[in-house]
């Protein structure tokens, strides 16, 4: 105990007097929620101006555009001679979407047949066509009831057609009731940046450590002593789980109240729940600090790796359709099993009971990376800082 004291101390005092990890170690997890959440809002897009091409003319036609103008989603800009004129405006980056309504809508209606509407939504912003996708879609099921109705009444069947006026299509968006996409993607964000800016830090430590060790032909005078692999490996852990408690309380209790984003679960929960991502991210970090041979080193392994843990995490992609190679790389990351298990601590009000497979994942992470950073840590300890321990055995 007393060498992981003088560890956790010696490691403190070398962070804090380098204002690199410092940057990555307090400034990263500040300011990188609130940028991403900014980015993110306003999380439902409204008015979004439509091109009409409407070849009917017709009765029918109108209520359609009128109905489709009436939705909170839509806006109509223009009407259009041809679809040739509405392409323009899009180009233009006038309208997001133009919709063509063909010249036998009217008469397919009349006849009882099928009737189409052309719809082409503007795809360099994919929160545009989700939200023109789902307001089409209302539309869609509300005028196939309108439209159902009036054919029961024509046929006689007036008390059944006041009865289809009652059926109505709700969703209910559970974890995401504004159904915004900030709202579903920064929950999950926040803890890849945790991941992120610690493993940034601790490597930029490891670096800088693999750079004094050669110029001092193997021995790293600012290293402590005397001291063995363990303790210095859970000395130097318990400095970086220290540190980010601040950090921690920030991203995963006010960022969300800050925000308005989905808070539900309870703070201790998932306060427990993150404890042993943070262990078995600071075991990682020095793990990782084997191929850091100096001090950019971070910037090319880290940085680059963080893609593959946005797209292994299943927030853009569900882990289920991923491939078994995939998964199994996914699962030895801590963030992505904190990030299943916060998503449904915080979004969906699990208890930490609910999510114990993740949480047992997560200690079990943590003691496999723990042997790791004990590997990495005494083959990387100077020969000097060996004997030295060798004979305070003795």
């Amino acid at each position: 105990m007393s060498d992981t004291g003088r560890v956790f101390r010696n490691e403190m005092k070398t962070f804090l007097h380098d204002p690199g990890v410092l940057l990555f170690f307090f400034a990263l997890p500040l300011l990188y929620p609130v940028v991403y959440t900014l980015i993110y809002n306003p999380e439902v897009v409204t008015k979004m101006p439509v091109a009409v091409v409407d070849e009917s003319r017709s009765a029918e036609s109108r209520n359609f555009v009128q109905k489709a103008s009436a939705a909170p989603a839509i806006a109509v800009y223009a009407y259009c001679n041809d679809l040739q004129e509405a392409r323009e405006l899009m180009y233009e980056n006038k309208v997001f979407g133009i919709m063509q309504i063909p010249s036998d809508y009217g008469k397919n209606i009349g006849r009882n047949d099928p009737a189409h509407i052309e719809f082409y939504a503007d795809m360099s912003l994919l929160l545009r066509y989700r939200t023109f996708a789902a307001a089409l879609t209302d539309l869609q099921l509300e005028l196939i009831n309108e439209t159902t109705g009036e054919r029961i009444s024509a046929a006689g069947l007036n008390s059944l057609a006041q009865n289809m006026s009652l059926i109505q299509s709700d969703s209910n968006f559970l974890g995401d009731t504004e159904q915004g996409f900030a709202s579903f993607i920064i929950p999950g964000i926040i803890i890849l940046i945790l991941q992120q800016s610690m493993l940034l830090g601790i490597c930029m430590l490891g670096g800088t450590a693999a750079e004094r060790r050669r110029r001092n032909k193997g021995y790293d005078p600012m290293q402590v002593h005397g001291v063995g692999v363990t303790a210095t490996v859970w000395g130097k852990a318990l400095a970086y789980m220290v540190i980010y408690i601040p950090q921690v309380i920030y991203v995963l209790r006010f960022i969300p109240e800050m925000f308005n984003l989905p808070h539900y679960g309870s703070p201790t929960d998932y306060f427990l729940f993150i404890a042993p991502m943070m262990l078995a991210t600071a075991f990682l970090g020095q793990t990782l600090n084997a191929v850091m041979r100096d001090r950019e080193s971070p910037f090319i392994i880290i940085v680059f790796t963080s893609v593959w843990f946005l797209f292994l995490s299943g927030l853009t992609w569900p882990r289920y359709a991923m491939s078994p190679i995939w998964k199994v790389l996914g699962d030895t990351v801590p963030a992505i099993w904190g990030v299943e298990g916060f998503i449904r601590i915080n979004s969906n009000a699990a208890s930490l009971s609910e999510v114990g497979t993740d949480f047992a994942a997560l200690w079990i992470l943590s003691l496999v990376y723990m042997i790791t950073a004990c590997m990495v840590t005494k083959a990387t300890m100077p020969f000097v800082c060996k004997q030295k321990w060798q004979e305070s055995k003795v």
